[in-house]
């Protein structure tokens, strides 16, 4: 336990001393606006990211729903802060808390499937939440939420990244975590060591949510109105390659994927046509090459410079 603080502290600090040198970037007018807006969105896919990988990588179950969570975290904080002025942290909260419940509700009945038959639930689920959401004319419908406060800024994003991945360490390496991590390896095996697997895998879904709809939220308060199409199929796909490429099963993979996929995708704003081929060829040669991903299971605290905080020593 002790190495484990040490290394969240070192962490910690870097964490810190990062954010002040892209502040300084961002206060000097170095980086443009468009640089600027793409950093909050890298935050924001790092939530996402790293939230997918708990359910898909370290639980093992195949979610395509995370864009509906998104969702309802992104249209239950503006809500909160548009029309009833609360502050913007707990709306960014309420939308997480809603997020949350809604993946324990849909997780109780659809995490008894498996594989094939739950990736094509949760896609099936994530579209029900959008197409509610353009049928409710109090949220705009189809034309979307205007006047969003532009609440979202690189220090919020920033720190709720964070927390995120602070929390989501912590959760997979305690107990939960490694039920969660059994469960992946082989879920009869875990059932028959006393392990309540459903137990588990809905609490993994409902913690996934939850963060995905604060990101939500952040993403929602970047522009001044979201639209039902922003959190289509295609988002959630977009989230599950960045888990793939970095690597199912390690934080440090899907930080990986989230700036591969983010900078790749503002590298070809100006040719959107060509975005998903990229994206396409990135995986057919990861799949190649390296199938496990980019990191597989390691994170960068596995890496030597880490084994004095370890108790190991330092080659």
């Amino acid at each position: 336990m002790n190495s484990l603080r040490k290394t969240d502290l070192i962490m910690l600090v870097f964490g810190v001393a990062l954010f002040i040198v892209l502040q300084g970037l961002i206060t000097g007018r170095i980086l443009n606006s468009f640089w600027q807006l793409n950093l909050i969105i890298l935050c924001i896919n790092i939530i996402l990211s790293v939230s997918l990988n708990l359910i898909n990588g370290y639980t093992g179950q195949f979610s395509l729903g995370h864009a509906g969570f998104m969702a309802i975290g992104a249209y239950v904080s503006v809500v909160l802060t548009t029309n009833f002025h609360w502050p913007f942290l707990i709306a960014l909260l309420a939308g997480g808390a809603g997020a949350g419940f809604l993946g324990f509700l849909i997780g109780l009945p659809t995490l008894r499937l498996y594989g094939d038959y739950l990736a094509i639930a949760t896609l099936g689920l994530g579209e029900i939440i959008r197409i509610t959401i353009m049928n409710i004319e109090y949220v705009g419908g189809a034309a979307g939420f205007m006047n969003i406060p532009h609440n979202t800024t690189f220090t919020w994003a920033f720190f709720l990244m964070l927390a995120t991945l602070f929390i989501i360490k912590n959760f997979v390496n305690s107990t939960h975590g490694r039920a969660c991590i059994a469960i992946r390896e082989n879920e009869i095996a875990a059932e028959a060591m006393g392990i309540n697997t459903t137990k588990y895998k809905v609490m993994a879904f409902t913690i996934g949510a939850g963060f995905a709809g604060v990101a939500g939220g952040l993403f929602a308060h970047c522009f001044y109105i979201i639209n039902p199409t922003s959190f289509t199929f295609m988002q959630s796909f977009n989230y599950l390659i960045m888990v793939v490429l970095g690597g199912l099963g390690s934080i440090t993979g899907s930080i990986a994927g989230a700036f591969a996929v983010t900078f790749v995708s503002a590298g070809l704003a100006s040719w959107p046509e060509f975005r998903m081929i990229i994206y396409a060829l990135m995986l057919i040669l990861l799949m190649f090459y390296r199938p496990q991903g980019l990191f597989g299971y390691i994170e960068i605290t596995d890496f030597k410079i880490f084994s004095r905080f370890r108790g190991g020593r330092k080659s």
